[in-house]
């Protein structure tokens, strides 16, 4: 396993990243979660197993660099069985199995599907802890019961402290012990940088690219490699029993087609979805809007809508301006406050009130 304290300076002294004193005062967080898995979970006959450290939540505002040194953690474990990934998609996971699990009859489906997340992994690393969905919120205290009984650590990152999640939602307090043992398997600590590095990223950068043709397909590929600097996998919104998906997913950032999210019936419960799942969306191929395509174009002012009043971070290539979008049929008069809205959330800055 690598320092990870010390693989940190190493990429500040190459150049790769900015010293950060918020960052750097998180890492030994990370490394005595290291330290303690380095035994094994089982013993021998006379010895008793180590008890497993406790696991860490780290929370703060957006693109402090939370999701940044999890998979510099995650990705320097040696052997130690880790999975990184989403806590949405881990969650739908989780619902499938244990649909799955009912189908042959088990009373309790939760018994074995914890059973085999614990035979896989030691270490589970979770980006963006947030509980909407009411079916998450009345399963997760007790699969993660199970979880913490077997001796498997979690490490998740979150913009929330554990006390806001789930806030307002229904049944709430059959969600409060789940909060309760956040606090007492997991050590919550806030990453307090007073830096954005995606907002910073992005400051002074084109973010809307018109026309639609290879220039500008070159330039989104540029901005979401640079954005996410890594692999990404699709993420399913399930939706009043709907799959929203967003075709490529991490640390927040998605990307999708205009068809993907405006040529399906898609409505304001979707929207709304997507704008609470991601913080930075890349829009591909915006197409001229008019009455020919009347029902996508709907769609769009709806999505445009929910993606502005939740502060996310918009980037698109589209066929013309903001303006030009949409200049005749049906609904030209109340596109023009859509334009606005692309306009604004071209601005830098945009998304800055969200992270306040």
């Amino acid at each position: 396993m690598t320092d990870l304290t010390r693989l940190y300076a190493d990429l500040v002294a190459a150049g790769s990243l900015t010293a950060d004193p918020a960052q750097q005062a998180v890492l030994p967080h990370f490394e005595r979660i290291r330290a303690g898995v380095e035994e094994p979970v089982k013993s021998g006959w006379f010895r008793k197993a180590p008890e497993p450290p406790k696991g860490l939540y780290l929370w703060g505002g957006v693109g402090r660099g939370k999701s940044m040194l999890m998979d510099m953690f995650a990705e320097n474990m040696g052997d130690v069985p880790v999975r990184r990934v989403h806590f949405h998609a881990f969650m739908q996971e989780i619902q499938t199995a244990m649909h799955a699990a009912r189908a042959t009859g088990v009373k309790d489906p939760i018994a074995p599907v914890a059973a085999a997340v614990v035979a896989q992994v030691r270490v589970l690393a979770f980006d963006e802890m947030q509980i909407t969905d009411i079916t998450d919120a009345m399963i997760v205290g007790r699969l993660f019961e199970a979880l913490f009984a077997a001796g498997v650590v979690v490490v998740t990152t979150s913009n929330r402290i554990p006390d806001d999640l789930y806030k307002h939602g229904l049944n709430r307090e059959a969600f409060l012990p789940f909060i309760d043992l956040i606090k007492d398997k997991m050590e919550v600590c806030e990453l307090v940088s007073p830096t954005d590095y995606r907002q910073d990223r992005l400051s002074g950068s084109q973010v809307y690219f018109t026309p639609s043709n290879a220039e500008s397909r070159a330039a989104m590929n540029a901005v979401w490699q640079d954005l996410t600097g890594g692999p990404a996998e699709p993420l399913v919104l399930k939706v009043k029993g709907r799959d929203v998906v967003l075709p490529g997913f991490r640390n927040g950032i998605a990307r999708a087609s205009f068809f993907d999210l405006c040529g399906k019936f898609l409505g304001p419960a979707d929207f709304l979805a997507v704008a609470e799942a991601v913080k930075v969306l890349l829009i591909d191929d915006i197409p001229q809007l008019s009455r020919s395509n009347f029902n996508e174009a709907k769609r769009f002012v709806t999505l445009i809508d929910a993606l502005y009043e939740a502060k996310v971070r918009l980037i698109c290539s589209a066929a013309a301006t903001p303006e030009m979008l949409y200049v005749e049929g049906e609904g030209t008069f109340e596109f023009e406050r859509t334009a606005s809205r692309l306009r604004e959330m071209q601005s830098d800055g945009w998304g800055d009130a969200a992270t306040a």
